[in-house]
């Protein structure tokens, strides 16, 4: 490979991302995961380094931020533990057990 070929495939693939992204197959939300998660170890890192509190603190707003972007997924685990839960007590053999 010569040494102009990296940027070549880096170029390509860039490319490809937002072709994808324009039929609909766009990695925006796992793109938008990794900031958070670069923030946790930043603050890893700083913590490591000895630096507690600022490490510490960091890690704690990015650990909020992958939260917040995680929580429709916690939503939907709730709604379907819901369903579950209301599918088993219609289940039971035994009507007194309900409630």
């Amino acid at each position: 490979m010569r040494s102009g070929n990296g940027l070549a495939l880096l170029l390509i693939g860039f490319g490809g991302l937002i072709i994808l992204g324009k039929l609909g197959f766009g990695l925006g939300f796992l793109f938008g995961l990794l900031i958070p998660i670069l923030i946790i170890l930043l603050g890893v890192v700083a913590w490591k380094n000895g630096n507690r509190l600022v490490g510490g603190v960091i890690a704690a707003v990015g650990v909020f931020i992958l939260l917040g972007k995680l929580s429709v997924l916690f939503v939907w685990a709730a709604a379907i533990a819901l369903i579950l839960f209301g599918v088993s007590m219609l289940g039971r053999k035994n009507p007194s057990a309900r409630m």
